[in-house]
């Protein structure tokens, strides 16, 4: 996928310890930055959340998404949210909590997570080219129930830059279904928020623990230097 003229690989500074990755075979990966998420109107805001907590980490991601459109590298989005007809929404998940409005009830960015409305759609600064994949998703994790394995192998890809919202919830289940499919995956520790800034952190240090028994954890920096010194060294 990178440019003939860019480098190939690169060594990241991550805990628990530096991986090296094959740029030519790694995509990154931006889970769920949408309006309905990040916007006060959406589906986070009807559970109760504080939608701002999630800001933080929209510029961290700017910069790696730039950075990864660059170099060619294959640039993956998600999006959670479920069909008009709610034919692919379980009850449980509908019927769960106490939220202001539930999934399907109308919003003031249409309805709430279903696809094709306003809320369901990417904020427009991480807004995907036409030339980038986006993968709707029925569920937390990125694999389930959708396309995104079959676009990985079909690329070659090995090794995954995951970012986005929320860590505990989306981007750790994706890492973790991600791990059992055979995939080295970096989680970006700045490119990715929560309405919880405990669970956060906490999210980040599952990842890593044990020797890095889901993946690694690098800052936006460190990603973006790994890149930096591959280019000027090639």
């Amino acid at each position: 996928m990178l440019n003939s003229s860019k480098p190939t690989s690169g060594s990241i500074v991550a805990e628990p310890e530096p991986i090296k990755v094959d740029w030519s075979t790694t995509a990154l990966v931006i889970i769920d930055m949408q309006r309905d998420f990040m916007e006060p109107g959406g589906f986070g805001e009807t559970l109760g959340n504080d939608v701002s907590q999630l800001a933080r980490a929209v510029k961290p991601i700017a910069a790696v998404l730039a950075a990864a459109r660059d170099t060619g590298m294959l640039v993956v989005h998600t999006r959670e949210g479920h069909l008009p007809d709610l034919s692919d929404a379980p009850p449980a998940k509908v019927e769960r909590g106490a939220p202001s409005l539930r999934i399907g009830d109308p919003g003031p960015m249409g309805r709430i997570l279903i696809r094709g409305e306003a809320g369901h759609d990417i904020i427009p600064e991480l807004y995907p080219l036409d030339s980038e994949i986006v993968i709707d998703k029925p569920g937390k994790g990125a694999f389930y129930a959708t396309e995104l394995s079959d676009v990985l192998e079909k690329y070659g890809i090995e090794n995954l830059l995951v970012c986005g919202v929320t860590t505990e919830v989306c981007v750790n289940t994706t890492v973790r279904e991600a791990n059992d499919r055979g995939y080295r995956c970096v989680v970006i520790a700045d490119g990715c928020a929560s309405y919880f800034p405990e669970f956060h952190e906490m999210g980040l240090k599952m990842i890593k623990a044990q020797g890095g028994i889901f993946g690694w954890v690098a800052s936006s920096a460190a990603v973006l230097e790994a890149l930096k010194i591959s280019t000027t060294s090639a």
